[in-house]
């Protein structure tokens, strides 16, 4: 087959710490695999910028000017990780035959990256970096990602064990995912139901180069139970069931104190009401709050509002034609002046 062109999509969230290290490591990647006929000399790195504070998207844009492999996507404002990562496939899709993502802060092994491709040339439209173990992780964080993953598992989420959002995607898959238009979109749940033949790549987690991680241990309690709400009614059903259980034991505990009282055993007291009051009060406020998340997110559906909005594309912007044709040679060009190479 025809060398393709590959997209290494890398959201960013301040990251002028680690990001010089990012753009030399990537682009020596990206280098290497291009003399070795792997993927296509038109091959890029888009870095997306998410609303970052610092000089994330100055460090981007200069790189751009200098470095031909490197493109930037500025977005408007910060809309979280996801969102971003959206919005690089979504940017990339069009002129590139496959797209790698993968996190700013190095974590995961990018020499890999040479064995996406290698499954990629031989059918696999998705291929999943999946991290050999956990041994690097803290104790709570090891055991509340386990906890996670076999609770997804119980609620019937087919999720990759291990997987973050170091992957590989064709351009069939992301056009794919590009007609899922749901707000709440949890990545790691959907790209397992888009189908395509679909092959997995082992690697060890490093440590991060520079800078500070950008998921605290409240963003990854949110981002775990988005994922949840996101892909399963369990919880709600869950509360019912409680709720049937609670009612069937104060039946039965009411028999058995209109026993007592007719047979004269009652002694007045308060603890028992007053722990029957606080169990069912806390019943129902956690019933309500749960029934609240799935009726928000009804209500972020209903409104359509977009992902996220683009405020800088360096990477679809038009190219003039004679700088085309001095760079691709017998390749076509579009009326819109953007590249399309013969397939």
């Amino acid at each position: 087959m025809m060398e393709p062109v590959l997209t290494i999509v890398v959201p960013c969230y301040n990251e002028e710490e680690v990001l010089p290290e990012t753009i030399s490591q990537l682009t020596q990647l990206l280098k290497e695999l291009i003399n070795d006929t792997l993927v296509s000399k038109h091959s890029k790195i888009l870095f997306v910028d998410d609303g970052s504070k610092d000089r994330t998207w100055e460090l981007i844009y200069k790189e751009g000017l200098r470095n031909d492999y490197v493109r930037g996507l500025k977005l408007a404002g910060n809309v979280g990780h996801q969102n971003a990562l959206l919005a690089g496939l979504f940017a990339a899709k069009e002129l590139s035959d496959c797209v790698v993502s993968i996190d700013a802060d190095l974590q995961d092994d990018i020499r890999v990256i040479r064995e996406f491709i290698l499954k990629f040339r031989d059918g696999s439209e998705i291929v999943y970096g999946v991290r050999k173990g956990r041994a690097t992780d803290t104790f709570f964080k090891r055991s509340t990602a386990q906890a996670f993953y076999k609770m997804m598992k119980s609620l019937g989420v087919n999720l990759v064990y291990n997987h973050a959002d170091f992957r590989l995607i064709s351009k069939r898959a992301v056009q794919e995912l590009a007609r899922f238009n749901e707000v709440n979109l949890f990545l790691r749940g959907i790209v397992p139901l888009l189908g395509f033949q679909s092959d997995v790549v082992y690697y060890d987690r490093l440590e991060r180069q520079a800078g500070q991680t950008k998921y605290p241990f409240k963003k990854m309690l949110a981002f775990a139970f988005d994922g949840i709400t996101s892909f399963s009614v369990s919880p709600i059903r869950f509360v019912l069931v409680i709720g049937l259980f609670s009612f069937i034991m104060s039946l039965v505990f009411g028999g058995y104190f209109l026993t007592l009282k007719f047979l004269g055993n009652t002694e007045t007291g308060w603890t028992s009401l007053i722990t029957s009051i606080w169990l069912i009060g806390g019943l129902q406020l956690i019933a309500i709050g749960l029934i609240g998340e799935y009726v928000g997110k009804i209500y972020k559906e209903t409104k359509q509002r977009p992902k996220y909005i683009v405020d800088i594309d360096s990477f679809n912007l038009a190219v003039p034609r004679r700088h085309l044709l001095q760079q691709t040679g017998d390749n076509e060009i579009l009326d819109t002046g953007i590249l399309s190479s013969k397939r």
